[in-house]
């Protein structure tokens, strides 16, 4: 511990309060590593019922797992933590949207499905940035608006091209 902080594995943690650290340790940490293999599954595996769906439904609920977790720890420290709060409101609203269109079949559900579950992960990666971008090796040597735009610039051209290209979007729609 240093201060007013802990640090575990090299990173430091704001926080000497136990019931901080345990949840970050414990549910936090592990919920994000979860949603980060559940997205990335469902978005290399071929699109339909099967492993897409299956990750997918995991990474959603992991995300709100994540996103309450989230709103836990920033209300502990919410001066230094509200941007996070929103940012993870933001991911799992986006994730709802997408979601939703997919099961209710929106106009558009396709696009709508693929940009709110993108923008989702992209955001939560912005989250995790944001807030340790400053303790990670090459990251730490950049300037900190970086945390926000580096996942945003990675993220939204893959966006933009499933959008405009996947062949789920480009089939015709029957009447």
């Amino acid at each position: 511990m240093t201060g007013d902080s802990t640090v575990i594995l090299g990173i430091e943690i704001p926080s000497t309060d136990p019931v901080f650290i345990g949840v970050i340790v414990g549910i936090h940490i592990p919920l994000g590593l979860g949603c980060v293999v559940a997205g990335a599954v469902a978005m290399l595996h071929e699109k339909g019922r099967g492993r897409h769906s299956t990750a997918g439904t995991v990474y959603y609920w992991c995300l709100l797992a994540l996103a309450a977790s989230a709103t836990f720890l920033s209300i502990m420290r919410w001066a230094e933590n509200y941007h996070l709060f929103i940012l993870g409101a933001l991911s799992f609203a986006s994730a709802w949207v997408g979601r939703r269109a997919l099961r209710e079949r929106w106009p558009h559900w396709a696009r709508l499905h693929i940009t709110g579950m993108g923008l989702s992960y992209v955001l939560m990666l912005i989250a995790f940035y944001v807030d340790n971008g400053k303790q990670l090796p090459l990251w730490k040597d950049l300037p900190h608006f970086t945390y926000w735009l580096l996942p945003l610039a990675g993220g939204i051209p893959f966006i933009v091209r499933a959008v405009l290209w996947h062949p789920v979007v480009r089939k015709p729609i029957l009447p």
